[in-house]
């Protein structure tokens, strides 16, 4: 089944004014297939200035988080109706700096991917093991133990509406990446595991790679049968790098 190409940008805590007015100047001005859909996750108080400042049809908005509780007394927290408000389409939840740095569990992730559902936003679900469990052989147990609540959690009609992105920890922010078959094979595992619950959605939905992409090595990855796109950290940052992959056919 052909799937969309997603690239994905994950700012993390980087960003400021000047680089929403560089970044959607270049996006703007160029056109990106209508096979490939681009999303943007600047930090939170950027989301009102970047989808102003947005023009580009192919390209969305997404937080890189959201609360598990729409509304209430949590000081700092993002709800999904803030998101909405915002004309925000996707969210990133359950990247593995929230799961190691703040302790968000699969539970929890499986728990916010639903309610952004709910609100109508699509989830981009984080996955991924650790340099240790990758050379313990513990990769596959480990995405298995992080998929399930997630499958368990979600219905059918659900699930297909899911982004999922395989991001080994090893090689976030390190240099390090997968050489694109040890990529590809995790992916395969990926999608094999989701059609254990349903073969149709395993078909459809899409699954990203998260790990140190670049102008110099994407092509090669998104050529891979399983590999849809990528979420893309410190090469995001540079505006005619991540114009590159975002131009390409």
């Amino acid at each position: 089944m052909h799937r969309k190409t997603i690239v994905a940008a994950n700012w993390k805590m980087n960003g400021d004014n000047s680089l929403i007015s560089d970044m959607t100047t270049a996006l703007n001005a160029i056109t990106i297939s209508d096979e490939q859909q681009v999303i943007i996750c600047p930090p939170a108080p950027y989301l009102g200035t970047l989808s102003q400042a947005n023009t580009n049809r192919r390209v969305a908005i997404g937080g890189q988080n959201i609360s598990e509780q729409l509304k209430g007394a949590l000081t700092g927290e993002v709800s999904a109706l803030m998101l909405k408000d915002l004309s925000v389409q996707y969210v990133i939840v359950g990247h593995s700096e929230r799961r190691s740095l703040f302790a968000e569990t699969s539970e929890l992730v499986a728990e916010k991917a639903k309610l952004a559902l709910a609100q109508g936003l699509t989830p981009i679900v984080c996955i991924g093991e650790s340099e240790q469990e990758r050379e313990g052989g513990h990769t596959e147990q480990v995405l298995s133990q992080q998929l399930a609540p997630v499958l368990t959690a979600l219905e059918s009609n659900e699930l297909s509406d899911v982004v999922f992105a395989y991001e080994p920890v090893w090689a976030i922010g390190t240099g390090k990446t997968a050489s694109a078959e040890m990529a590809q094979q995790t992916h395969r595992f990926i999608r094999e595991y989701i059609a254990a619950t349903d073969a149709d959605v395993a078909e459809k939905v899409a699954i990203l790679y998260g790990g140190s992409v670049n102008a110099g090595n994407y092509q090669e990855l998104f050529s891979q049968t399983d590999i849809d796109g990528g979420l893309i950290g410190g090469a995001s940052l540079k505006v005619e790098e991540f114009k590159t992959i975002c131009a390409a056919e």
